[in-house]
């Protein structure tokens, strides 16, 4: 089994507003359903990590029939939000990986994970990575083998330590997805890449 922990936790406090709920292509969806959704249908059990009071964001991955996993020390950091993932998909023992996928890229293609997933069962690198144009991006696949570093790594730097101790064990696979290196941080990149001002489902 391989899980998707889409991290959706953090304040948004460039955004001015929760990038989980944000509209998607699809004015009906915002970006933890679409991630939902892609993750779903390249075959990866989604987690998705939040707060424990974002009770819209709970309803909406109950909705999407994902599990919700509430970080209560999610201002410590992307990090934190992947091992709470990371240990509420561990309880299954047949977990063989974890895909590291912040919300705020929210274009990714099931096309794209379930290369990475494929990839990733023909390899014996632990850690599998989408590049586009050269250019590192997410979702971002973590083997078994590497679980006890990500829970050990320094919250400063998060999974990129585990990512930078050993290159050797490091596979990228090249993708069609431009998708997989674009994220949206402020309402201006949002914009630029829906074409309209910012938009939420919230309220």
């Amino acid at each position: 089994m391989i899980a998707a922990i889409i991290v959706a936790a953090g304040r948004s406090s460039r955004m001015g507003t929760s990038k989980a709920l944000l509209r998607h292509t699809d004015l009906g969806t915002t970006f933890v359903d679409y991630l939902i959704h892609a993750c779903q249908e390249a075959g990866a059990v989604p987690f998705v990590v939040g707060r424990p009071d974002d009770d819209e964001l709970y309803r909406q991955v109950n909705s999407a029939s994902a599990v919700y996993v509430a970080n209560p020390g999610s201002d410590a950091g992307q990090l934190s939000s992947l091992i709470a993932g990371l240990n509420a998909a561990s309880v299954d023992p047949q977990l063989q990986g974890v895909l590291l996928a912040p919300v705020d890229i929210p274009l990714i293609t099931a096309a794209t994970v379930a290369r990475l997933i494929g990839s990733a069962s023909r390899t014996s690198a632990a850690i599998v990575r989408p590049t586009y144009a050269g250019r590192h991006g997410h979702p971002v696949l973590f083997k078994r083998q590497v679980f006890d570093e990500l829970r050990s790594a320094d919250p400063s730097v998060g999974a990129k330590a585990v990512v930078r101790v050993n290159p050797g064990r490091v596979l990228d696979v090249e993708v069609d997805d431009p998708g997989v290196t674009m994220d949206v941080d402020t309402p201006a990149d949002y914009e630029r890449l829906f074409g309209r001002p910012i938009d939420t489902l919230r309220g």
